[in-house]
């Protein structure tokens, strides 16, 4: 393997991921029930043994920076690493990072000091499994400046990407970073060779080639652009310019590519877990996931039905029936509770006293959900604490509201980390 550098950004504020990053950093949202979404860029790069790997944080980065503390440590007869690099001030700029390329320069004398040939840039919020090694091998043979991995998006999607267009040679000859309507996206739908290639040949709507955030620069190239200009973001200014500038080529990935970029997209990787043919799976021995080791209990169930759902370690669940749901660590559910189409993430703790939802002998309210509740088509973030005959059902069917204790976005009712909801609440 080619000596390569990685970097996984993960300072961004996730707005449209609120109320989920509320309390955390985008990459730190839980997924999958056991895992979080910084899990998949590092274990894509363990499973591609690039293992010298900083991460940069910035905002509301505590839990991030302990996930990975407790979650990677190599051993110390190798050379890999995985590091946190914080913003931090420095002597004549006490600025935070103002776009992704400000944060690779902010940190460039630390990064300088590391022999390497190529750099990876790499986002810690999408969710797709690569091996990078064919993608540095395509970047070296045709000793390319920038090498950008690129998957498709339906048009309706294509305002939230970088869009581009490529040559018969796969040199990227135009990009738009998220063109907001059709005029802006003219010329750059992809041809209909290129979709036969995903599968896609009798697409009815247009189609484009988007960039996945994924760029792999030579460093004396990636120097320049940080030594040279003051640009502060990849995709809106870096990128654009290096086409005409410099060797840019498109890696075509045709595996399942998901931007975990919004409520919606959060929920629907979800729920596309649970199908009868999931179209990623957690479960690949030659490319496992990795993330905390935990060592929790399993999981207890006393009289619970269960259908087409996933549930992590540690949970205790009554006689409660679940469908179509992914229940995450240490997750308590009453008794004659329902839950449907929606994402539990459980609790970071265990009650002090182990009780069970249904145990009302506490005046708090206990950790989890309480007897006959009803919760369709929703996500409870960590430690909640829900009463009694509680629905959460977006009786109204509201596309957007903030309540006291519930957000709902796209049509999807949030509970916050830590919400406490009295019994007998409907939403």
């Amino acid at each position: 393997m080619a000596n390569v550098l990685t970097l996984i950004l993960g300072g961004g504020a996730g707005t449209r991921l609120y109320p989920l990053t509320r309390d955390r950093a985008k990459p730190a949202v839980p997924l999958a029930g056991k895992y979080r979404l910084i899990d998949v860029a590092i274990s894509n790069c363990i499973n591609s043994n690039l293992r010298k790997i900083y991460v940069l944080t910035q905002y509301l980065s505590a839990s991030l920076n302990r996930h990975i503390a407790q979650s990677y440590a190599f051993d110390q007869f190798g050379q890999g690493f995985v590091d946190i690099l914080a913003a931090e001030q420095r002597a004549g700029d006490s600025s935070w990072f103002q776009g992704t390329a400000d944060a690779v320069r902010k940190h460039w004398l630390t990064l300088d000091n590391y022999d390497c040939d190529h750099i990876l840039i790499l986002p810690g919020d999408a969710l797709y499994r690569m091996n990078y090694n064919a993608m540095v091998r395509q970047h070296i043979e045709s000793d390319a400046d920038v090498t950008i991995a690129v998957n498709v998006t339906p048009q309706d999607q294509a305002d939230q990407f970088g869009i581009l267009a490529i040559n018969e040679q796969g040199v990227i000859t135009d990009f738009r970073e998220k063109p907001k309507n059709a005029e802006e996206q003219a010329g750059l739908e992809a041809p209909a060779k290129m979709l036969e290639q995903f599968g896609l040949g009798n697409a009815r709507e247009p189609y484009f080639l988007a960039s996945m955030g994924v760029y792999l620069f030579k460093r004396s190239v990636l120097h320049k652009w940080m030594s040279e200009t003051d640009h502060i973001d990849f995709g809106k200014q870096i990128i654009p310019e290096s086409i005409k500038t410099s060797k840019v080529l498109a890696h075509i990935f045709k595996g399942y590519w998901e931007d975990i970029g919004t409520i919606a997209a959060f929920y629907k990787a979800h729920m596309d877990m649970l199908s009868d043919h999931p179209p990623f799976e957690f479960v690949d021995h030659s490319a496992p996931v990795f993330t905390r080791a935990r060592f929790l209990p399993t999981s207890m169930f006393a009289g619970a039905v269960m259908d087409q759902s996933v549930v992590s370690d540690g949970c205790h669940i009554g006689r409660a029936t679940i469908r179509k749901s992914v229940v995450g660590l240490r997750a308590r559910i009453g008794n004659q509770t329902t839950i449907e189409e929606s994402i539990v993430m459980g609790s970071d703790f265990f009650d002090s006293e182990g009780a069970a939802p249904w145990d009302r002998s506490k005046q708090q309210l206990p950790l989890g959900i309480g007897n006959y509740c009803h919760i369709r088509k929703a996500i409870l973030d960590k430690n909640v604490r829900i009463g009694n005959d509680v629905k959460i059902l977006n009786v109204n069917k509201l596309d957007s509201a903030d309540g006291n204790f519930y957000y709902i976005r796209e049509g999807i009712v949030l509970i916050p980390k830590n919400a406490v909801i009295p019994d007998g609440t409907v939403i």
